[in-house]
């Protein structure tokens, strides 16, 4: 068989495996190992194994994704969450549908710390979707203001799934993190007039406005506020002023965490452990699927693909334009079906390198894949922080947690438009840094 036939069939074979619920990274282990045997020598198969290990547990540049999980792990874990969502309610909760934007306000900071779309849909809805029934909230509203703001996770930094996509295109994580930061804004800000315009359109699914916290409370308020963004401003800060790394920058920020929610005294013996144990567990999982997409990349490279691909697209006679919205919309349906780091490791060392032959930004190229994927965790039929929140609410039906999602589907297809048609949005902020 040529190299071509055997990289189609490997791929085909790599996502039945992840279709079939086998792990990420054993399925890219076996797939990788295979087709790199198949195409050199069982022995070269074997070198592989240990070489794509030793170097990417050994680059230091990765060294940041555990620091980086670490400390969302000790704000996640210690119950902070529920203070800062109680402190943006006082500065947010007197509007119409007060509650929903606060929990997008709240969702916003938290996904800073934490950098995860899990993490932030399944804190926020066990802190926010409660106290919304409490005051007679539509629980289509409650849970879509939940959902949405967790996609915020991945887009704000820190985010893992940017991390990610440095590691596997090379790209400057510095600059990527730094990318995330003006649309994960304006993405938060848009949600917020999203459900504002939707209680004024149905007055039922929110009660009316609350009476708003007097301004000495709103001041005391701010005290459950700052870890969050102190820890931010330290360690994103410090990587847009170029003073330290993003591997010192998670350094720094794991620390911060750590000393933050001990002298807050929300950190008990029990939280520390659950703590490093859920890093531990997070870090490994990483590692081996970047470990795994290392020999995949590499097996790929020897069956041609990528190349044969890139120089194809290069001679179509279409707008560029034309293929991003193609490749777009594949990732689009993707997206229903399976998870984004899986998305990730089997299509861009295909993509990746057709965007940038395209003459697309490779960062900017990032920030509109996290926007896809952040659809594609809302859409049936995975829909996975769907599924977390009626985990967590079991006596919602998901088809009203899928409808009531609906109108934020929309406004992030509308958003990711937004940021293709004006890819200053994006590349403003890391230019800045390079220059």
């Amino acid at each position: 068989m040529s190299p071509e036939v055997v990289g189609g069939l490997g791929i085909i074979l790599l996502l039945v495996l992840i279709l079939l619920n086998v792990s990420v990274g054993l399925s890219l282990f076996l797939v990788g190992f295979l087709g790199v045997s198949l195409l050199t020598d069982w022995s070269v198969g074997l070198a592989q194994l240990g070489t794509a290990a030793f170097g990417t547990a050994n680059a230091y540049s990765l060294s940041v994704i555990p620091l980086f999980i670490l400390m969302g792990m000790f704000m996640s874990n210690t119950g902070l969450g529920q203070d800062l969502f109680k402190a943006v309610d006082k500065w947010l909760g007197h509007t119409r549908g007060g509650l929903a934007i606060a929990t997008i306000g709240a969702s916003s900071i938290f996904a800073a710390i934490s950098g995860s779309t899990n993490a932030t849909t399944a804190t926020m809805a066990r802190i926010a979707i409660p106290e919304m029934d409490n005051y007679k909230y539509k629980s289509s509203l409650s849970t879509a203001a939940v959902a949405a703001g967790g996609t915020l996770g991945i887009l704000i930094p820190p985010s893992v799934i940017l991390i990610l996509y440095g590691a596997l295109t090379q790209e400057p994580i510095g600059p990527l993190l730094i990318a995330g930061i003006v649309p994960g804004i304006l993405l938060a800000l848009v949600f917020m007039i999203t459900i504002n315009i939707q209680v004024r359109l149905k007055p039922d699914i929110a009660p009316r406005a609350l009476e708003s916290a007097k301004f000495n409370e709103k001041i005391r308020s701010l005290a459950t506020i700052w870890p969050f963004l102190l820890i931010f401003m330290v360690s994103i800060g410090g990587i847009y002023l170029g003073v330290f790394t993003p591997t010192e920058a998670g350094g720094i920020g794991a620390i911060g965490a750590f000393f933050v929610t001990l002298i807050t005294r929300k950190l008990t013996w029990s939280k520390l452990l659950s703590s490093l144990d859920d890093t531990i567990r997070l870090s490994v999982m990483i590692f081996l699927i970047l470990i795994g997409a290392s020999i995949f990349g590499r097996f790929l490279a020897l069956s041609q693909i990528p190349m044969k691909l890139t120089s194809f697209v290069g001679s179509l006679d279409v707008s560029p334009f034309v293929i991003l919205a193609l490749i777009l919309f594949v990732y689009l349906i993707l997206g229903m079906f399976m998870e984004g780091i899986a998305i990730m490791v089997l299509t861009l060392p295909i993509v990746y390198p057709m965007v940038t032959q395209l003459g697309f930004d490779g960062l900017w190229f990032g920030i509109i894949l996290v926007m896809v994927i952040n659809i594609g965790v809302l859409t049936p039929p995975l829909g996975l922080s769907v599924y977390i929140i009626s985990g967590v609410v079991k006596d919602v039906p998901i088809q009203k947690i899928f409808r009531g999602v609906a109108p934020m589907v929309v406004v992030m297809v509308f958003f990711t438009i937004l940021l293709i048609i004006f890819p200053e949005i994006v590349t403003y902020l890391p230019s800045l840094t390079r220059s």
